[in-house]
Parts: structure tokens; sequence; C-alpha cells
């Protein structure tokens, strides 16, 4: 099992944006196959950073879920919204193996 770490970096003045973006893929992301952990989004501190958890079996099931979800139609509709309304500046990902807990 492998988490995906998704960090945000996004336009202080549009939280609101981020918000509906992230509540969209709460619904789609489990559609498509992902074990979803949540979305956050800043709160006290950094006004700028978000961030994105999910789990996935393998890589390959990520290459397969990245397709269905570029296919779903919600979350092309989120693509678009993300694109449209420029409230993400940077979005990184990296996947990480739980080792201990």
């Amino acid at each position: 099992m492998l988490t995906c770490f998704i960090r945000y970096q996004i336009d202080s003045f549009k939280k609101p944006e981020f918000e509906r973006y992230a509540r969209t893929w709460g619904e789609a992301i489990p559609r498509c196959g992902a074990d979803l952990i949540g979305y956050f989004a800043p709160h006290e501190g950094s006004a700028t950073l978000a961030y994105g958890v999910y789990n996935i079996e393998n890589l390959a099931a990520y290459e397969e879920y990245r397709t269905r979800l570029a296919a779903d139609p919600q979350g092309r509709e989120n693509y678009e919204f993300a694109k449209r309304e420029r409230f993400i500046l940077r979005e990184d990902r990296t996947f990480l193996k739980l080792c201990s807990r």
C-alpha cells in the first residue's frame, strides 16, 4: 500500500475555491478507485499550504486510477474548474509507504 501526499500551494485569497475543489474530489476519488484519507485546507499558520492524502495499492493501480479520474465527468470538470479559477499555484505529489505505527 502506498500513500499519496499532494502538497498544494494555493492563492490565499481563493481558499473557498480550493475547498470546493476538495469537496468534489471527496466524491470522485473514491469512485475512481483510491482510498481517500482527506483534503486539508489552511486554518492556522500558513495561509497558502493545503494537502490531499489518499491510499492506493501500488503504482500500477495509481496509473489505472488516474485514467479513470481523467475520464470521470466530475473529475474532468474539477480539473477545468481549477484551471479556470487559477487558485492552485503549485502542486507536488509524493508517494510514501508506511514503515511503522
